[in-house]
C-alpha cells in the first residue's frame, strides 16, 4: 500500500528549504525541517513569514496550516519523514554522503528528492542502499510561488518513484516537467544559462548596462516567454504555416555570429559594472522590498494567467479547485 504524505522532511533551511517549508506549511504537511545549525531555525521561520502574506494572496487563507518542527538531527528527521526534499548547498560531495546518511534512516519507500540545480542524479544515488527512490526535483525560486519542478531519474531510480512523485509534487500546487533522462543543469537552467551568458559578454564589451540588457527582455521577449515560451513564440512569428515558415524565412543552418556563448574571461572591469549595473537598478530599494514587489507581481500574474486559462494560471486554477473539495489524503 502507498504511503501516505502527512509529514515532509527537509534537509537544509536556506532559501530553497524555507521556500519548500513554506509551500508545504501553507498546504497542511506537516514539516520536520534538518539543520547543523541551531541558530538556522530563527532564520526559517523568519523566512516562512515573509512567504505567507503571498501565499494567502494567491490563494485565500489556508485550509489547515501544518507543523513546523526543527531539529539538528537528521536521523531524527530521516525516519519521521513521509517524502524528503534534500536543499543542502550546492556541492556535490556534501550531496553525496547526505543522501547516503539520509537513505540510511528513511524508511525505504520514502522518496528523496534533490533540490540541485544541475547535479546528476546517479551521482546522487551512488552511495545509496536504496538509489530507486531517489530523484531529483528541482524547485525555482520563489519556491513557495513558482510552480515548476523539474523531476530527472538516475540510473537507479525506479519509474514508480517517478509517478509517486508526480502524484505529490501535484499534491501540493506543482507542474512537473518529467525529464526522459538525465542531463546536467536539466532543461529550464541551461536555458537560463545561455541567457547568462550572452548578457555577460554584453556588458563586457560594454554596449550596454545591466539595465540595458534586461530592459530587452523585460519590455519584449519576457512578455511572450511568460505564456508561449521559445518555441511556440517563433512558429507564431512563422505566419499561417507555422514552425515549417518560420524555418524558411530564419534558415537555421546559417552560421550567423550572434552569441558568443562560452564565459568571457573574468575580469575587474566587468565585475565592476556587473555590480555597479545591478546596484543602479535596484535604486536604493533593499533586497526584502523587491522581493516583495516581486511576489505581489507574480501573484497577479498568475491570477491573470488563471482568467486567460493558460500557463501557471492552470495550475492555480486546478489547485483552487481542489481546495473547495473536501481534503483528500495523498499518496505517494
Amino acid at each position: 500500500m502507498a504511503r501516505t504524505i502527512k509529514t515532509v522532511g527537509i534537509a537544509g533551511t536556506g532559501l530553497i528549504g524555507a521556500g519548500w517549508a513554506a509551500r508545504l506549511l501553507f498546504r497542511g504537511y506537516n514539516v520536520i525541517a534538518f539543520d547543523v545549525s541551531p541558530a538556522a531555525e530563527d532564520k526559517l521561520k523568519a523566512q516562512i513569514k515573509t512567504a505567507w502574506p503571498s501565499l494567502e494572496a494567491l490563494l485565500g487563507k489556508p485550509v489547515k496550516k501544518g507543523k513546523l518542527t526543527f531539529t539538528t538531527d537528521l536521523k531524527e528527521m530521516a525516519s519521521k519523514a513521509d517524502f524528503i526534499h534534500e536543499a543542502a548547498p550546492e556541492r556535490e560531495d556534501l550531496k553525496i554522503k547526505l543522501f547516503r546518511d539520509i537513505d540510511a534512516a528513511a524508511a525505504p519507500d520514502v522518496i528523496i528528492a534533490s533540490s540541485s540545480s544541475g547535479f546528476l542524479p546517479t551521482n546522487l544515488q551512488s552511495q545509496c542502499q536504496h538509489p530507486e527512490r531517489v530523484i531529483i526535483g528541482h524547485p525555482f525560486n520563489p519556491v513557495y510561488l513558482l510552480p515548476l519542478v523539474e523531476i530527472v531519474p538516475g540510473e537507479k531510480t525506479a519509474p514508480e518513484s517517478l509517478d509517486r512523485a508526480t502524484e505529490y509534487f501535484e499534491a501540493i500546487g506543482m507542474q512537473v516537467l518529467r525529464l526522459k533522462r538525465e542531463i546536467m543543469g536539466y532543461v529550464c537552467d541551461r536555458l537560463q544559462e545561455a541567457l547568462w551568458r550572452e548578457a555577460l559578454h554584453i556588458l563586457n564589451k560594454d554596449i550596454a548596462t545591466t539595465g540595458d540588457i534586461d530592459d530587452s527582455i523585460v519590455y519584449s521577449a519576457g512578455m511572450r516567454w511568460a505564456f508561449m515560451g521559445s518555441f511556440l513564440t517563433y512558429h507564431v512569428a512563422g505566419g499561417p504555416g507555422g514552425m515549417k515558415d518560420f524555418i524558411k524565412q530564419f534558415d537555421p543552418t546559417l552560421e550567423l555570429d550572434w552569441t558568443d556563448l562560452k564565459f568571457p574571461k573574468w575580469n575587474a572591469e566587468l565585475e565592476k559594472r556587473l555590480v555597479e549595473g545591478c546596484e543602479a537598478q535596484a535604486q536604493g530599494r533593499k533586497v526584502s522590498e523587491i522581493e516583495a514587489k516581486r511576489n505581489a507581481i507574480l501573484v497577479d500574474m498568475m491570477k491573470l494567467f488563471k482568467k486567460h486559462k493558460i500557463g501557471a494560471g492552470l495550475v492555480l486554477e486546478r489547485e483552487l479547485k481542489a481546495r473547495k473539495k473536501k481534503p483528500a489524503k495523498t499518496k505517494s
